[in-house]
């Protein structure tokens, strides 16, 4: 019995590292994306009005494959997305900023 009580601790031992997974592997960075946005391009949209042509004007120049209007006060997320283009305007849908994010 004293066996027993003693092997099958041990043997509990010994298994537990057959459960751990395999760690991951490190691979190559991703590649970039086809549709980076490049703010730069659409800095020409400052002080205009957001209107549905330009705001679509502003996806196409800055290569963004999504825009973001961000107005006053609103929350937003704070996570990078290199395929948007944010759009800051004001009460007024007056466009303050270009951004890329």
């Amino acid at each position: 019995m004293a066996f027993v009580r003693f092997a099958f601790p041990v043997a509990l031992l010994l298994a537990l590292p057959a459960c751990a997974g395999t760690p991951p592997r490190h691979s190559d960075p991703m590649p970039p994306s086809r549709m980076t946005c490049n703010a730069d391009a659409a800095q020409w949209a400052i002080g205009q009005q957001a209107t549905t042509d330009i705001v679509e004007r502003i996806r196409s120049d800055s290569r963004s494959r999504v825009v973001r209007m961000l107005h006053p006060g609103q929350m937003v997320t704070m996570e990078f997305s290199a395929e948007r283009v944010d759009i800051r305007v004001d009460g007024n849908n007056g466009i303050l900023a270009v951004t890329c994010g």
